[in-house]
């Protein structure tokens, strides 16, 4: 393991704009350096959120870059693992947007659980308990009796019920719909979104920006609902996508 003022010195950043077709993993390879290492620098979060045209850091160092100020939740997972600060060095390093402060842990790695946390990390459900009560596909229209596309999924809870936001975004949507009822649409890196609806009411703003796990809403059972539920949905490129196998507790 590299002494951290010996490798603080010899650390160069490099500035990279994302080209179309190309992932963490795929820069990782080509620049030979762990992909945690171009995570914890320039704060992703999961793999899918790296888009095309985006100014990224690519340090010279591999190791973990834990910033001064933890916010998503792999951040706060990282500082937990590493709160004693030991073997890492303080470093100053302009970004994009503004200079940060990290702590430089040269040489080490993601821990089993930030490896598992990072490639699996996806969506959270929106509710802390639930029941599901119709899932993602074809089914019967309870209204209708029409065979019909259910493209989310309906979680059944208690009227008032708390909303949390699926991950990381920005409230794009907030309105009234005949189907949906109350609903709110949130827009996330790596082109999607997703919608929460039947809402007894929101918690949340037009143009907020807000973190996963913020709350946003209250169950309800507003517009064509048979009791009170959310629905849930996610979609990429306007498509939607079935959310099971995408949500995490």
């Amino acid at each position: 393991m590299p002494r951290p003022q010996e490798a603080a010195d010899n650390l160069t950043i490099f500035q990279y704009t994302v080209r179309s077709g190309e992932d963490i993993f795929f820069l990782a390879a080509r620049c030979n350096i762990p992909y945690s290492a171009l995570a914890s620098l320039n704060r992703i979060t999961n793999p899918a959120s790296l888009e095309a045209g985006r100014l990224i850091m690519l340090p010279s160092c591999p190791g973990i870059y834990m910033p001064e100020n933890l916010e998503s939740d792999l951040e706060l997972l990282i500082g937990a693992s590493r709160i004693n600060g030991g073997n890492s060095i303080e470093i100053r390093i302009t970004m994009p947007d503004r200079p940060q402060i990290f702590h430089f842990f040269p040489g080490a790695d993601f821990t089993q659980t930030e490896r598992t946390f990072f490639l699996h990390s996806g969506f959270r459900f929106p509710l802390r308990q639930y029941r599901l009560t119709s899932a993602f596909g074809v089914r019967t229209d309870p209204f209708s009796g029409n065979i019909s596309m259910h493209q989310g999924v309906d979680l059944a809870a208690p009227e008032g019920t708390e909303v949390f936001a699926a991950a990381d975004g920005t409230v794009t949507d907030i309105g009234e719909h005949p189907v949906y009822g109350n609903y709110i649409i949130i827009s996330h890196s790596g082109r999607w979104t997703s919608l929460y609806g039947h809402l007894q009411r929101t918690e949340t703003d037009l143009r907020t920006e807000v973190r996963s796990g913020n709350l946003i809403g209250r169950v309800g059972s507003t517009g064509q609902s048979t009791g009170p539920h959310l629905h849930f949905e996610l979609r990429q490129d306007g498509r939607a996508v079935d959310p099971a196998g995408r949500l995490r507790h």
